[in-house]
């Protein structure tokens, strides 16, 4: 019996540490792999007693790679569907930095490791403080552990269907990010056009220099009053993460032949 909870406890560890390894604040460079690992262990720890033990003894070495590897699988997913607010927050981000002028002041963002517009830097850290603050990740391990109703262990499998829903949850990605822009990018959008009519009527004036300031201007002061729309759009893309990962827990845990 021991064994068998042992051998729960590793095929849950496997997932759940293949989703740590995507899910934002967990995988970035800076954070320390132990606490990682320690983290993954204590919630495969909690999990294992709600969950069928599994037995290995029976299987051969090559079914125990599969097994292991569609656990992998299953934990890069999930942790996929939880990283799909972020991207969306990153998405609006550069959509107003390159509206108001400041796609070339990228700078270094630890979280990720790459260079970020500083739109998209200050809503990623938004969305982290709002995900902390309303323990939104208990939400998702919650979430996490519905998914075993529906994706038993060992019982991932690739479909049309999967395809399909991965790809409409992309697309999804670049909606979120235009609708929290819309305010900045309407704003801008009249800008350019009272300077494109100023330009007609006086045609020595240089409308891109002059208008770019007032871009700057104008959209940082939408962004600060539209700062709580956006942090009321991030909460809900938070709570529509559970039941993404049960839908993809759906269609993975179908069998199709």
């Amino acid at each position: 019996m021991l064994t068998r909870e042992f051998a729960t406890w590793i095929l849950v560890f496997v997932r759940v540490g293949a989703m740590l390894a995507v899910v934002p604040l967990f995988s970035v460079d800076h954070f320390p792999r132990q606490i990682r690992l320690a983290t993954g262990a204590i919630v495969a720890f909690l999990m294992v007693p709600v969950l069928p033990p599994v037995s290995l003894s029976n299987i051969s070495l090559w079914s125990l790679v599969g097994v292991t590897a569609q656990e992998v699988t299953a934990g890069l997913v999930l942790g996929f569907v939880c990283r799909i607010a972020f991207f969306a927050v990153e998405m609006a981000g550069s959509i107003i930095a390159n509206d108001i002028g400041l796609n070339m002041a990228s700078t270094l963002n630890p979280m990720v490791n790459s260079p970020m517009a500083p739109t998209s830097t200050a809503l990623y850290w938004m969305g982290v403080a709002i995900m902390l603050s309303l323990d939104l990740h208990h939400v998702f391990i919650a979430g996490f552990q519905r998914s075993y109703d529906f994706l038993p262990m060992g019982g991932s499998h690739m479909s049309e269907a999967l395809l399909h829903r991965f790809v409409s949850s992309t697309g999804g990605i670049f909606v979120s990010g235009l609708q929290m822009a819309a305010p900045i990018m309407a704003v801008t959008f009249v800008i350019t056009l009272v300077f494109s009519l100023l330009g007609r009527a006086v045609p020595q004036m240089n409308v891109f220099a002059e208008s770019m300031p007032v871009k700057l201007v104008g959209g940082m002061i939408v962004f600060g009053l539209t700062c709580s729309l956006m942090g009321e759009h991030i909460i809900n893309l938070f709570h529509r993460i559970p039941e993404e990962m049960l839908r993809f827990s759906v269609l993975m845990g179908q069998h199709t032949s």
